[in-house]
């Protein structure tokens, strides 16, 4: 059984990222399937009560991102990881293709809109890291968001001046006191292909699957080397990345709540100074209250 090391995982701007010398399968955390789950009770509850400590403080927050390709595993880790979280402290927010609405703004715009408050956990189901990979596999995208032509016709610069303003972005949330956490699930195409057959033979999750995913999926190449560009270029000291082996959903499931529970009770948060005197005069009010 492997034991967990955070810092085999993380890109923090110190190594350069590489898909191909990076693993999407490494040596297991657990020894069966029950002691993935004992782990997973365990790591869950700490994260609780460390949530629980950051909600008290109010001073903290946690926007974690989850970007990865199809079937890579990003729904069932935020189930499983996440499971023990309390749900009035924690959000979720999914962003699909963007509306004429979004558009019509910045590009940043929609996911300001989804950020969460001091003392709560925010999930982002894929990212404002679409914006740097969908669409630079797809440039020609770029006019349905309405973004100006002497930007488009100069690609190289506007990749690189998003990658400037991610990086601001999340560094001014950290310096707010938001803490960036991002995962990238790296699943080998070999496994995802696996996953998108069994997903084809589910009556409950063929739905999921068309010919445009089939499409994307043959530009896998073109996505490992965005993927490759905007890690590199935005992996830093306060908003790294996190890359997860995930051929393994078992596995990739362990390690991210490894590093949540780390990061979580990492932080300089305390409950507020306990106060005797205003408790008992509290206690005599719900006491004359009850009689």
């Amino acid at each position: 059984m492997k034991k967990f090391t955070p810092g085999t995982f993380r890109f923090d701007g110190r190594k350069p990222y590489s898909a191909s010398e990076t693993p999407t399968f490494v040596s297991p955390l657990y020894i069966d399937e029950a002691d993935r789950a004992r782990q997973l009770d365990e790591l869950s509850e700490r994260m609780d009560q460390a949530q629980n400590q950051m909600h008290a403080h109010e001073k903290y927050g946690l926007v974690v991102l989850f970007q990865a390709m199809d079937a890579a595993g990003k729904d069932s880790s935020i189930r499983h990881v996440f499971k023990g979280v309390n749900p009035s402290r924690f959000k979720i927010a999914s962003f699909t293709k963007p509306s004429k609405t979004d558009m019509a703004h910045d590009f940043l715009w929609r996911f300001w809109q989804k950020l969460p408050e001091r003392g709560t956990i925010g999930i982002f189901n894929r990212t404002y890291y679409e914006e740097v990979l969908a669409l630079k596999v797809h440039p020609e995208r770029l006019a349905d968001g309405n973004v100006p032509d002497e930007f488009i016709n100069k690609l190289p610069r506007l990749w690189k001046e998003r990658y400037t303003d991610i990086a601001h972005f999340e560094d001014y949330l950290h310096r707010n006191g938001f803490r960036v956490v991002k995962f990238y699930l790296h699943v080998s195409k070999q496994e995802q292909g696996k996953r998108l057959i069994a997903r084809l033979k589910d009556d409950e999750k063929q739905w999921k699957l068309s010919d445009n995913d089939l499409v994307e999926r043959e530009e896998w190449g073109d996505y490992m080397t965005a993927y490759e560009d905007a890690i590199n270029a935005t992996a830093t000291k306060t908003a790294p990345w996190y890359v997860i082996p995930s051929d393994d959903r078992a596995n990739q499931q362990l390690i991210i709540a490894h590093i949540m529970t780390e990061i979580l009770e990492s932080l300089p948060v305390t409950f507020p100074e306990k106060d005797d005197k205003e408790a008992k005069r509290l206690i005599k009010k719900i006491e004359k209250q009850d009689a």
